[in-house]
Formats: C-alpha cells, sequence, structure tokens
C-alpha cells in the first residue's frame, strides 16, 4: 500500500496542504485548535507518517546528532558513543554514527553527509594527526567544519582542535590531559621498578600517541630514570600484537644468550595495543608479570575480563561522550574547557579528570 500524502491528509481535513504541514511538521505558525484537532485526526486516520526533513525545516532542527569515530568495535569509542546516545535523549534527538578508519579525509565526507542531512552538531571523537599523509585532508575537514558551523551547525571535538579549522563559534574542544596522566603513571611505576621501560606508540604525528609518549617520558625523567625506548607501530591492537612480538623475541634471545637482565616494563599508550602486545607475550610463552610488565591506557571496559588485571589511567569515557554533546547544545562560542583559539568561556565544568590505576599486571613481585 502507498504511503498517505500530505495532500490527501489536508483534503481530508479540509484546508490546504500549507496548513496541514503547519500542524504536522512542527512549525510555529500554528492554525487554530479546531483546525489543528482535524488535521490531526486525519493523519492518524490515514496513517499518515509525517517527512522528517520537513519537520526539520520547519523546526529549523533536524533533532540528529552526527557522530564521527575511526572505529565503533574498539572499546574507547563505544564507550563514548554511549556517553553521546545518553545525551542525545536528553535533548529528544537521535544519533547518526559514521565509523571513519582514523583519516581526515574520511571524516571529511561524514561531516558533509550529515551536514546534506542538517543535523543540528557533530561530535567528533579520535585522534588528529599531523602526519605529512594527511596534509589534504586535515584542509578538507577544516574547511568542511568551517562551512557547517558559519551556516548555523556546532561541532565538539574530543582531544584535539581540529587541524587548521577556524569556526569562531559553535566549535568546542573537549581536551583530555592525556600528558600529564601518562607523566603521573611514568612516576607511580617508578617508585616500584627499577628495571628498564619501553613504550608501545602509534605512528608519529597522531596528537594522542605523542602526547601520551611526551608525558610519560617526562615522568620518567622527573623521577629520575633514563628515557624509554620507543616501537610505534599502528595505534590499535595489532600494532600493540606486532610490537610485543620484537619484544619478546628480544628478551627471549638475552635468556639464551646468559644475559643478566631485569625485566621490562612495557607502557603500551592504549588499552587495545596492551592487550595485543600481552597477547604476544604469551604466545611467546612468556608470563606477566613474571617475564616483564605491561601498564595500558583508558580503561576500557574489556579489561575487566582481562588477565593478570592491567595497569592503566581511568579516562570517564562516557562522560567524555555526554559533555562534548551537552557542549553542541550551548549557545556558540561556549565550550567544555579553555581554549583561547576556540572562544571557550569561563563557568563551565571543569577539565576531564583520569586517575592512574596500578594493578597485577605491573605487580614486582611474581
Amino acid at each position: 500500500m502507498a504511503a498517505s500524502t500530505l495532500t490527501e491528509v489536508a483534503r481530508l481535513a479540509g484546508v490546504s496542504p500549507a496548513t496541514a504541514s503547519r500542524v504536522l511538521n512542527g512549525s510555529a505558525r500554528k492554525p487554530g485548535q479546531d483546525i489543528a484537532e482535524r488535521v490531526r485526526q486525519a493523519a492518524e486516520s490515514l496513517g499518515y507518517i509525517p517527512n522528517a526533513q520537513a519537520q526539520g525545516l520547519a523546526k529549523s532542527s533536524s533533532g540528529l546528532i552526527g557522530l564521527i569515530v575511526h572505529d565503533i568495535a574498539d572499546p574507547y569509542f563505544s564507550a563514548i558513543a554511549r556517553g553521546v546516545q545518553e545525551a542525545a535523549r536528553e535533548q529528544r534527538k537521535m544519533v547518526l554514527l559514521a565509523t571513519t578508519g582514523g583519516g581526515p579525509a574520511e571524516e571529511k565526507e561524514a561531516v558533509a553527509a550529515f551536514a546534506a542531512r542538517r543535523a543540528d552538531s557533530i561530535v567528533i571523537a579520535g585522534s588528529r594527526s599531523r602526519r605529512p599523509e594527511d596534509r589534504d585532508g586535515n584542509a578538507e575537514l577544516a574547511a568542511e567544519l568551517d562551512r557547517y558551523c558559519r551556516n548555523g551547525g556546532r561541532v565538539a571535538v574530543v582531544g584535539h582542535p581540529v587541524v587548521g579549522a577556524a569556526a569562531p563559534e559553535g566549535y568546542h574542544v573537549v581536551q583530555v590531559p592525556n600528558q600529564e596522566l601518562a607523566g603521573q603513571l611514568a612516576i607511580e611505576l617508578s617508585k616500584d621498578w627499577d628495571g628498564e621501560f619501553v613504550i608501545i606508540g602509534g605512528p608519529e604525528g597522531l596528537f594522542t600517541s605523542d602526547d601520551r609518549i611526551r608525558g610519560f617520558q617526562e615522568g620518567l625523567e622527573q623521577a629520575g630514570r633514563q628515557p624509554a625506548e620507543v616501537l610505534r607501530n599502528s595505534f590499535n591492537r595489532t600494532g600493540g600484537y606486532e610490537a610485543g612480538l620484537q619484544l619478546a623475541a628480544r628478551i627471549k634471545a638475552m635468556r639464551s644468550g646468559g644475559v643478566e637482565s631485569t625485566k621490562l616494563c612495557i607502557f603500551a599508550v592504549n588499552d587495545v595495543m596492551a592487550i595485543g602486545a600481552a597477547a604476544a607475550l604469551r604466545a611467546e610463552g612468556l608470563r606477566i608479570p613474571r617475564d616483564a610488565a605491561i601498564a595500558g591506557f583508558d580503561d576500557i571496559e574489556t579489561l575487566r575480563d582481562f588477565r593478570p588485571a592491567l595497569s592503566t589511567v581511568r579516562l570517564p569515557l562516557e562522560e567524555i561522550g555526554r559533555l562534548a554533546t551537552r557542549a553542541t547544545a550551548r549557545p556558540g562560542g561556549e565550550s567544555i574547557n579553555q581554549d583561547e583559539d576556540h572562544g571557550q568561556e569561563a563557568g563551565l565544568p571543569g577539565p576531564i579528570r583520569g586517575e592512574v590505576t596500578l594493578r597485577r599486571s605491573t605487580e614486582v613481585a611474581a
């Protein structure tokens, strides 16, 4: 059966299509109560379904929030997405989701698609990048976001501003103190660990990874320790696994050569990389923390079932998603944290706070 049309509803109610549209699509210009009731009864009897785009035009709001993440299968992003969904529900809005794999060119396409659907706001979660191969994509994404904000859209970015974005209003940054927290983790680990430290990081130029590496090195320096060696790989479980295989081979080679060495303490810049590295060590017959210690960052939900329990830095991921979404409901120019370059003001919720959490995976006694 063909869907009923607005014209049919208007004819049955005895009004013009424009009047029926004002009643059903939420226009501020409303006819009298008796006319409105006739239109609603006609729509119900015909099974008419209002057009969402028409409603958006009438209300100057589509009721949609766009969410862009690198990989929804990653527990880090799924936790943020839960927070976004919760805040969207508070606003009586729906969430549209796009996963991009982390490329700014793909993020630009997602922003354009959300803008075409008149999304009221967009939340972007995922590390920014200054890698040369992302230069053009960054420029295109920044231009698309600036255009979206100039047309009344609001944007919240988790972590760092989009490279090159210059929209003076409607653009918000929810800052995460990655560098500071990684430094705190290094200091805590240094108190009980007298061996060498190794960092498993993402590609150079990835802001989140670079901040955490920098912070951890600063923490080691503050604790009077030597800088850690840095192994770089893809910013995911596979990257952690490959780095873990390298470290496992090194540990086994030193043992077979009769070299006396203290155990390694490995810091992976996110939990999924730490999980991958731990899996590689186990696959090579090594045990944690007997043969090597390991720590991560984020405290993703997956860790509840990970053994041995992983030391990490806990971030309030769902709260980050909620704050980002609520920020986009504020008037243009306000934001969650202070950032002079993006119009952020005082009097708003304080900065995101994390917590170093030491568990079994970095215990000295095994």
